[in-house]
């Protein structure tokens, strides 16, 4: 997957002072009074640098509460006069856009909803064309890095050299304790294809569950992530959307001195002994694509050998015994059942496919 894209670094147009970028504020904006207070709280906290709200905010279904529109922009507006805090807000269409730039919205963010559907960013990308403003881009609700750097890539095209991607974790049907997967590997993958990129984590939409967040916000700055969108709001238990993941100013702030920022260390003996361990991962990973290579080898075998004697590819039995007795073993060596059950089911696919393959070939 190649990457084409002129993104500028975010030290070299938001000035944070070499620490993480910090974006709080209510999920939504309901009245003057909650986002003007939950403003003023919220700037007291030394770490915050921009102040976000919703006003448009479509539910999946009709009947509740979806936003202000477009009088919260006039509220962000009063805010930043008085706080001296930028401001954000999720942009959908393109009058969104024309609306938040009559109120000096700062940085303008795309939802999960919205990237799902590439008619609808490239709407969005239209409409950006000759405006010089910083753009977020959340990642899908569903695990797709290609759908989340295509939103990425068309933002760009639009000449916004200012972006930057947010990831809000993902839907997933399997039992969580978290409202939307982390998935960590896909916005790390999306930091190898495109190094620039800052990557914001939105710790409140990945939990769903604000005992969660500062667990999240951690893990966020240990993988060297750019910064946390969290939300905010004066009074979070009477909250109109969102109530449960969201953090009132004072807890926001208690939160935000506990975080650990970690720095790279420079000194000899520490590289050194950082290499070493990190040469070993190395041969283990060319061991285990070696070992997964015979094992395929074998299974070709099989294949073959089934084709051959007009045995059937899946056996059931035989499968779910294997799942039995491996994450027995694994879980004698320490290994989590969760992280086994997925690679067992990848290299089963991959099995059977294989097999598939085989039996077409011969007829």
């Amino acid at each position: 997957m190649s990457t084409d894209l002129e993104i500028l670094q975010l030290h070299e147009w938001f000035e944070t002072g070499g620490k993480p970028l910090v974006i709080a504020g209510p999920c939504s904006a309901e009245s003057e009074e909650q986002l003007i207070t939950t403003a003023r709280e919220i700037a007291k906290v030394p770490q915050v640098n921009v102040l976000r709200a919703g006003v448009w905010k479509p539910r999946t279904r009709p009947g509740e509460f979806e936003g202000v529109g477009t009088k919260g922009l006039k509220w962000l507006e009063m805010a930043k006069a008085e706080t001296g805090l930028k401001t954000t807000v999720e942009v959908a269409k393109p009058e969104h856009i024309e609306l938040a730039l009559k109120h000096n919205i700062d940085i303008l963010w795309l939802g999960a909803r919205t990237v799902v559907n590439p008619f609808s960013v490239q709407e969005i990308a239209e409409a950006l064309k000759g405006i010089d403003i910083p753009v977020m881009i959340k990642n899908p609700l569903n695990p797709d890095l290609k759908l989340w750097l295509g939103a990425i890539e068309r933002i760009n095209a639009a000449g916004i050299n200012k972006v930057m991607a947010i990831h809000r974790g993902f839907h997933y049907f399997g039992s969580s304790q978290f409202r939307n997967a982390p998935m960590w590997e896909i916005p790390i993958e999306l930091k190898r294809l495109v190094p620039k990129l800052p990557i914001i984590v939105d710790p409140s939409h990945i939990c769903g569950n604000r005992q969660l967040i500062e667990e999240i916000s951690q893990k966020a700055l240990d993988l060297e992530m750019d910064g946390l969108m969290i939300e905010s709001h004066y009074r979070p238990d009477e909250a109109l959307t969102d109530a449960a993941q969201q953090l009132s100013p004072n807890i926001l702030a208690q939160l935000l001195d506990k975080l650990k920022i970690r720095e790279t260390k420079g000194d000899i003996l520490f590289q050194d002994k950082l290499e070493k361990l990190r040469t070993e991962v190395d041969k283990l990973d060319v061991e285990l694509l070696q070992i997964l290579a015979k094992r395929l080898e074998i299974i070709d075998e099989i294949g073959q050998y089934k084709n051959e004697n007009d045995i059937t590819i899946l056996q059931m039995k035989r499968w779910v015994g294997i799942i039995e007795d491996r994450l027995s073993i694994g879980k004698e060596l320490g290994l989590e059942e969760q992280f086994l059950k997925r690679i067992l089911n990848i290299i089963h696919r991959e099995s059977i496919q294989r097999q598939t393959d085989i039996f077409k070939r011969r007829g």
